[in-house]
């Protein structure tokens, strides 16, 4: 069955307000170290390491440049910081090798460099650049096929199926809503169906969820 999208939508917006990314940030690069640094950490977290890190780190050369031990150390609250650190200067120095250090602007572009990926792209470009984009986080696959928006399993299968689905202009509010839908009401352990305005046209609930 067909679902009402713009229906979703506004329910959507009743439960969780504005569409949002809880992540601080004030451009492009910002939000790539973040993203990084969210890899298994709350964003409360990330947030209060970033808002010294941002000031010492403030270019992709920067990154590069830094030595890794201190780099290390100066993410270690994030969690898993040696890999991080690994994947930031290598991000940064890709960054710097074909893009003069910019994060490009296109999302088929900037999935390309190691490390990134089409969820990250989409987002980044998305948020940072105001491009569309439907991002496939762990959030978004599991409410989209609870809802019954797709069969899928594969980000791509299920980011081919959510473009079709939804409108062009409304991607990105679609996706940080649909984040903060799985973060907060929908939830992989104990989704709470009682409090979820999109039960009635939910394909999880009207098989006997609860």
């Amino acid at each position: 069955m067909k679902k009402d999208i713009a229906s979703i939508l506004r329910k959507l917006h009743q439960m969780h307000g504005e569409p949002r990314v809880e992540l601080s940030y004030t451009n492009a690069l910002e939000l790539v170290i973040a993203t990084v640094l969210s890899a298994q950490c709350t964003d409360e977290r990330v947030n209060a390491v970033t808002k010294g890190l941002f000031k010492k780190y403030r270019t992709a050369e920067d990154y590069v440049k830094a030595p890794g031990a201190e780099l290390e150390e100066d993410i270690r609250p994030t969690g898993f910081y040696r890999n991080k650190a690994k994947a930031i200067k290598s991000i940064a120095a890709e960054l710097l090798q074909k893009f003069d250090g910019a994060v490009p602007d296109d999302i088929d572009t900037f999935a390309t460099v190691k490390g990134i990926g089409r969820k990250s792209a989409n987002m980044i470009v998305g948020l940072a650049y105001k491009k569309p984009g439907i991002i496939v986080d762990t959030h978004v696959a599991r409410v989209s096929g609870r809802i019954g928006l797709t069969a899928n399993r594969g980000p791509e299968k299920i980011e081919t199926d959510l473009r079709s689905a939804v409108p062009m202009e409304s991607w990105m509010p679609f996706s940080l809503l649909m984040i903060l839908h799985g973060r907060y009401i929908c939830t992989a352990k104990k989704p709470d169906c009682p409090r979820c305005l999109l039960r009635e046209g939910c394909d999880y609930y009207s098989m006997g969820g609860t």
